[in-house]
């Protein structure tokens, strides 16, 4: 796992709509990217949905949220679409970044998933906070409550 204060590795990787996005789109801004086993699970649908709910609430406090999981563009999409998420999905096809954060992997039923991971990453492009083995429900008002303290807001 990734050191506090370290810098959160670089990635460049296609969003819902196949648009790129980099670290450096958040250059000067918080940024929570939240890790998710997969598309149109249980679980993840909770977060999708809360993050969405909450959207101006972290832009209000200038945070911006990201998902990633190893799924592809057509399902994030998908997965959007179907419960009309207003956040960006970010495709990790090749698991890069997760493997770069330090992400670990836990079997179910035979298959390997990303473990539900959550980082936030300050303006400078620095590691502040990681949480492991997120329960999804309330998470959003955790990390919320948890990067206005380190705002001093």
């Amino acid at each position: 796992m990734l050191a506090l204060g370290s810098p959160f590795p670089k990635f460049s990787l296609p969003n819902q709509d196949g648009k790129t996005v980099t670290l450096g789109d958040f250059a000067g801004k918080w940024l929570v990217v939240y890790v998710y086993p997969k598309d149109d699970t249980p679980g993840c649908t909770i977060q999708g949905k809360s993050f969405t709910a909450t959207r101006s609430d972290f832009q209000a406090a200038g945070i911006d949220v990201v998902g990633v999981s190893q799924d592809d563009v057509a399902s994030h999409k998908n997965f959007c679409n179907k419960f009309s998420f207003t956040i960006d999905l970010l495709a990790d096809t090749t698991g890069g970044l997760l493997k770069a954060a330090g992400v670990t992997q836990s079997d179910y039923k035979g298959t390997m998933y990303w473990n539900r991971t959550s980082f936030v990453i300050d303006p400078k492009g620095a590691l502040r906070k990681i949480y492991q083995n997120v329960k999804p429900e309330g998470h959003e008002q955790t990390l919320l409550a948890d990067i206005k303290a380190m705002q001093g807001t």
